[in-house]
């Protein structure tokens, strides 16, 4: 079976992570896959190795002095659109709106609904949902949004976690350099809840550090990055900002942490937060039916900065279920997501270009 995965980009974002390790488990199945992204920024390959039996293909996506949003999403679609060519492939798999509306007919994992308002990414969403001939949610509860919002049944098939890599991971390094730290990772932007993590640490008395990973994107957050850091000096926090994590580093970054935070306001199943599980570092997420639906009794759930900064703060230091933890990933296997796929696509047999 032929399988073209499309990713919109090279960097660790939770879809390219997703995108790789569904292409590195399918190809361990025997499939013939090739993924296919944009390189932005003069990228050449992906922001970590890939099992050499995944084919990758990415196409040149030069960066524009000046160009907005909008542009660069339009910029984005028609560039490896272009470069794409759907009829040698039996399964064409898009991961994000930007892949889905370049690959033709195909079919589409919805990770998270968003609202948008530049008009040109709101477009391209609208397309993504209601063009594919067929959809994949990683969580029921985004199933439950598909169907309530356009009338779409998709197939639930969950991520998968490298439970093993995280549960494996030496911390000593990272709290050497750092000393004791709360962690978060997926940068500084509005869905992340980013503000609210801030007010929470500066009524969680206690001297923890917050230390901030990730964050590489397509949006222009600059104006919530500015208030954001405003907001951080009014309120005596000194977060630390790491970026983007070499990825061999990540686990003991993540195992290193007393606690995990993630008051995300909108996400698909939580890959983050369920990393830090198989590591074992007691995790505080958001109230949401998603994170109720994956994480179960292995996380502390609040939403709102006094409610957060009180579930940290009996959070820091507890392993009582560190145990759950570890067994709640580890129920989520990459292997299980690939089968299941196969599944799916055998189902949709018919090849693309005959479609």
């Amino acid at each position: 079976m032929r399988i073209a995965l499309l990713s919109y980009s090279t960097k660790p974002r939770g879809g390219v992570v997703h995108t790789l390790a569904l292409a590195e488990a399918l190809a361990s199945a025997g499939a013939d896959v090739t993924v296919w992204s944009l390189g932005r920024g003069g990228d050449t390959g992906f922001f970590r190795p890939v099992d050499p039996r995944v084919t990758l293909s990415v196409v040149p996506f030069p960066e524009v002095r000046g160009e907005d949003v909008g542009a660069r999403i339009l910029r984005s679609i028609a560039v490896l659109r272009d470069a794409f060519d759907g009829s040698q492939y039996d399964v064409v798999h898009a991961q994000d709106c930007i892949s889905a509306n370049a690959a033709g007919p195909c079919i589409r994992t919805v990770h998270h609904l968003d609202t948008f308002t530049t008009p040109e990414l709101a477009a391209c969403h609208e397309r993504a949902i209601v063009n594919p001939y067929a959809h994949v949610c990683v969580s029921a509860a985004v199933a439950k949004e598909l169907a309530a919002g356009w009338g779409i049944h998709a197939t639930i098939i969950p991520n998968g976690v490298d439970s093993a890599r995280f549960a494996a991971a030496d911390p000593a390094p990272w709290r050497t350099k750092l000393g004791r730290y709360l962690l978060t990772v997926g940068g500084i932007e509005p869905r992340k809840g980013s503000l609210e993590l801030l007010e929470a640490v500066a009524v969680l008395n206690d001297p923890i550090k917050l230390v901030i990973a990730g964050g590489e994107t397509l949006f222009d957050y600059r104006d919530y990055r500015a208030r954001w850091e405003e907001r951080a000096h009014e309120l005596g926090v000194a977060p630390i900002v790491l970026g983007p994590v070499d990825h061999a580093e990540l686990p003991g970054l993540v195992a290193g942490a007393e606690v995990f935070a993630f008051p995300s306001v909108k996400e698909g199943f939580g890959l983050a937060p369920m990393e830090a599980l198989a590591a074992g570092v007691p995790v505080v997420v958001s109230d949401l039916p998603v994170f109720r639906e994956i994480f179960g009794a292995a996380a502390t759930y609040a939403t709102g900065p006094e409610a957060l900064a009180t579930a940290l703060h009996a959070a820091i230091g507890d392993d009582s279920r560190a145990d759950l933890g570890r067994k709640t990933a580890a129920t989520y296997t990459w292997d299980a997501a690939a089968e299941a796929h196969l599944t799916l696509y055998s189902q949709l047999a018919t090849p693309i270009g005959r479609r």
